[in-house]
């Protein structure tokens, strides 16, 4: 290990900790004063000014071997060979005579498919999060490891904007030629885990691979279900169903064999967390996971879902394992049923809706939820999110590659798309109220168990697409969201606001068939 640090630039670590367990990893964590205990055993940290992912400080190496590949613009920004090069070699010397935490493990639960990664971490908690979060390897796969691609993770050196070209302190940026990623001055564990997800997006896809920003869980007679949404969607919720075997929470790979898991853990949002709804990620925050900024109590230890003091981002990282039905290959056959999940804070796209494949396409471009208003002030609305393919901040190539793979997806295995709206309904945001959890989740389990196929469907004036009467354990009467909201009128001019805003943001794809464009709302 120490011959491949130098070779790589980082010459004369303090020490250099090699796939340490999650216990020994705590207890440097501990030593190191990274975090906490909880009551519960879990370890908490919090990550200073960086609490969330920051895209703004995202570079990709524009290079001649990858520049034909990548969609150059506001996610995937360009920073010159010159300029990486040189933020690399700072980095390198930063770490020289510190300890050092590495962990070798896979992306990609499927052998075939899967990439090597080696991570390198400054700090102990980074490393337990990530050893929790990637595909550990056996004792036989250690032995003889060799890394596809290395990340360095360094949230102690800050960049300076002047000097290094970059937008701030932190820099995350992706070298494809050089098969490295460096994170710079942000401690948000999540910067590890989606770089790992960009690099799978840029090199499956050449595999025929289609990879998905989604999670996945598989029913007792062996059909998947994936469940693609934005944060706060309920992603991570739905598909922990005690009904079903969870593949995965987050990241999957759709093969011509079948879905296979991109990870080897989960990592969930913490906001409001209740042990009543979500019992399988309440009961996983023990020993061995990771929690992010969550408010505790520093006599009893224990921990305050409901304060988004710091973040609404609070978030923890656990292994697929503290999940009791996972299914621990991290494998499944063709999907049956695929579910879009969006929030909408706007109070009028129906609860559930069925889609066909020109409808999927438009609304997986699209990758729609709702984020509300915060507290700025003279903000009294809530606010559109488009989020391309429902993972925009992880796409290197154009948006139509991800597409285009989607659709012939669901040709090929002809799979049931639902669009599913877990945001508010009754009025938008102040007005209306959130869905019951229990509804969401009854329309869910109706769409897995087909009871959906035989109904009768209404078509949505406004948004072109068909919702169900009915619907097991779902009131009538909440399946038609016209029907929630008192004011009737009200309803049909904030429909006609919305549906504007998807027509407005899908204007931007130019190239996109007409046929797909003839799926999305009328007004």
């Amino acid at each position: 290990m120490k011959d491949y640090m130098e070779s790589i630039g980082i010459v004369a670590p303090k020490a250099i900790y090699r796939n340490l367990s999650p216990a020994v990893l705590t207890e440097k964590a501990l030593l190191r004063n990274e975090g906490k205990l909880t009551e519960t055993g879990a370890l908490i940290v919090t990550t200073g000014k960086y609490t969330g992912r920051s895209p703004n400080d995202r570079f990709v190496v524009d290079v001649p071997s990858v520049h034909d590949d990548i969609d150059w613009g506001k996610v995937n920004v360009p920073i010159t060979r010159e300029k990486a090069d040189s933020i690399y070699g700072k980095i390198t010397s930063y770490l020289q005579g510190r300890e050092l935490f590495v962990f070798d493990g896979f992306a990609g639960a499927d052998k075939k498919y899967s990439m090597a990664v080696r991570v390198i971490n400054e700090l102990a908690s980074q490393n337990l999060f990530i050893h929790q979060l990637l595909i550990r390897p056996t004792a036989e796969e250690l032995d003889s490891f060799a890394p596809d691609f290395t990340i360095i993770a360094a949230p102690g050196f800050k960049c300076s904007p002047e000097i290094d070209g970059v937008n701030s302190e932190a820099a995350i940026i992706v070298d494809f030629e050089k098969r490295r990623v460096i994170i710079a001055g942000s401690a948000y564990a999540g910067e590890i885990k989606k770089s790992v997800f960009s690099v799978m997006n840029y090199y499956l896809p050449k595999k025929n691979v289609f990879p998905m920003h989604c999670s996945a869980n598989i029913g007792k007679d062996g059909d998947s279900a994936l469940f693609f949404g934005l944060s706060g969607t309920g992603k991570t919720t739905l598909s922990a169903d005690p009904e079903r075997m969870l593949i995965g929470d987050d990241e999957h790979g759709w093969s011509e064999e079948g879905v296979f898991n991109f990870e080897g853990g989960c990592y969930a949002k913490c906001i409001n967390l209740s042990q009543e709804n979500e019992p399988q990620i309440w009961n996983a925050i023990k020993f061995g996971a990771l929690v992010e900024n969550v408010i505790m109590d520093e006599d009893t230890r224990k921990l305050d879902f409901a304060d988004g003091t710091l973040t609404e981002n609070t978030r923890v990282g656990y292994p697929v394992t503290y999940i009791p039905n996972c299914v621990i290959e991290g494998v499944g056959g063709h999907p049956k049923t695929v579910v879009f999940l969006t929030a909408d804070a706007f109070g009028v796209l129906p609860p559930i809706s069925k889609l066909d494949k020109d409808s999927a396409m438009y609304h997986f471009v699209s990758g729609y939820t709702s984020k509300l208003a915060g507290t700025e002030r003279g903000i009294v609305e809530p606010q559109t999110t488009f989020s391309t393919c429902f993972g925009a901040p992880f796409l290197p190539l154009h948006p139509s590659v991800y597409a285009e793979m989607l659709g012939n997806r669901i040709d090929e295995h002809d799979a049931d798309v639902f669009l599913i709206n877990t945001g508010w309904v009754g009025g938008a945001y102040g007005v209306g109220s959130r869905i019951k959890l229990r509804y969401t989740r009854a329309m869910v389990t109706a769409a897995l168990r087909g009871e959906l196929k035989d109904v009768e469907y209404d078509i949505h004036p406004v948004f072109n697409i068909k919702f169900p009467k009915t619907c097991p354990n779902v009131p009538d009467e909440v399946l038609n969201p016209r029907e929630m909201w008192a004011d009737k009128e009200a309803y049909d001019k904030q429909a006609v606001l919305l549906a504007g805003k998807f027509i407005d943001n899908f204007a931007k794809y130019s190239n996109m068939p007409q046929h797909i464009i003839d799926a999305g709302p009328r007004i």
